[in-house]
């Protein structure tokens, strides 16, 4: 399954005019193209690329603006930076095809399956990497879904139930996100980054996204323009804690976070 070195980190481009990291957006093709190019100079191993903002409390646009936004930037991507990983930031099984023929090698689904019935038969059909994300309820909703008596143990058999029903199609090209942020709260996003190992067990690469969000940003009583320091901090947790993959807006910082940990050696 891998093509890239193992931890690697994962550019986000989001080509919306609404993503919580004001930053992160790009409103043309040509500005992704750039953002991209400047991301695997700073040594990213993948781009993600995301037309349908899902952050907790947003109204999601409809699938065609979606795919509007995101095939065309996906297709130049691709087109100028031949042989690059770039994995599709969609919850929708259309959109997923339509990427993959446009140049897509990943597909990254924040629903894990549960927003749309026909993504686990596109996945199994397109046979590329799925990244299974947790969550409860859609972005607008997820807020007020933030209840666990165990959110460690809960995360964890959501995400085993859900790849068995995958293994059961014959599929099992499958990295793990707990999905922090999404449906929890900051005690319970804590949580899941201690016991990140519990998700390690699950037998495949797991994920950590927690790029200038709000367990950062809450918590320190700063804004997300002013979290890049502790996304860094809790970069080199994930990392510590067994993250193969950082899902970031800031390449450079987490690759040096990467290189350094792996300095110490530790398994």
């Amino acid at each position: 399954m891998k093509k890239y070195a193992i931890p690697a980190v994962m550019g986000i481009i989001n080509v919306t005019d609404d993503s919580f990291f004001a930053s992160s957006r790009m409103s043309s093709v040509a500005l992704a193209v750039k953002k991209a190019g400047e991301m695997l100079n700073d040594g990213a191993s993948i781009l993600d690329i995301g037309g349908c903002s899902t952050r907790p409390g947003c109204k999601v646009v409809d699938a065609e603006t979606e795919k509007e936004r995101v095939i065309p930037a996906i297709k130049a991507i691709s087109e100028h930076f031949p042989g690059t990983e770039i994995s599709v930031d969609t919850f929708r099984s259309e959109i997923a095809v339509m990427a993959a023929d446009a140049g897509a090698t990943i597909i990254n689904d924040i629903s894990g399956g549960d927003f749309d019935n026909d993504m686990f038969p596109a996945v199994a059909s397109l046979g590329l990497p799925y990244i299974l994300m947790h969550t409860k309820g859609m972005p607008d909703e997820m807020v007020s879904n933030a209840h666990y008596r165990d959110v460690t143990g809960e995360v964890a058999a959501h995400i085993s139930r859900r790849i068995e029903k995958l293994r059961a199609m014959g599929f099992d090209n499958i990295i793990v996100d707990p999905g922090f942020g999404f449906a929890k709260d900051a005690a319970q996003n804590f949580r899941l980054m201690k016991d990140l190992g519990e998700f390690k067990k699950l037998g495949y690469p797991v994920l950590v996204g927690i790029s200038r969000k709000g367990m950062i940003w809450k918590t320190l009583g700063i804004t997300p323009d002013e979290a890049l320091n502790g996304t860094t901090v809790l970069n080199t947790a994930a990392l510590l804690h067994g993250a193969d993959i950082l899902r970031v807006h800031d390449v450079k910082e987490a690759v040096q976070a990467v290189k350094l940990v792996s300095m110490l050696g530790i398994d």
